[in-house]
């Protein structure tokens, strides 16, 4: 798990079936204190509607991934667990 920073949502013309009718982000991956960044931005999937510049628990479990979207090929890596009070 790690927190993160949502900088906007995505949007894409094409993309893998298995990413219909789920929202895309764009997500700053955010240091042990919260504040610096941590690499460059990352594309999740969220479903529980977290806004520009809210900080997020993301996973980067596959697995969980997977289950989320009732899909074994799809080819999403980080999803949004949570939205974190400030």
């Amino acid at each position: 798990m790690q927190f993160g920073k949502v900088l906007g949502s995505a949007s894409a013309t094409m993309k893998h079936p298995s990413l219909e009718g789920w929202r895309l982000l764009l997500v700053r991956l955010l240091m042990h204190d919260g504040q610096a960044a941590d690499g460059d931005p990352v594309l999740v999937i969220d479903k529980h509607g977290a806004a520009t510049g809210s900080k997020v628990l993301l996973t980067s479990d596959g697995q969980s991934a997977r289950e989320l979207l009732e899909d074994d090929r799809t080819p999403v890596r980080w999803t949004v667990m949570g939205i974190c009070d400030e």
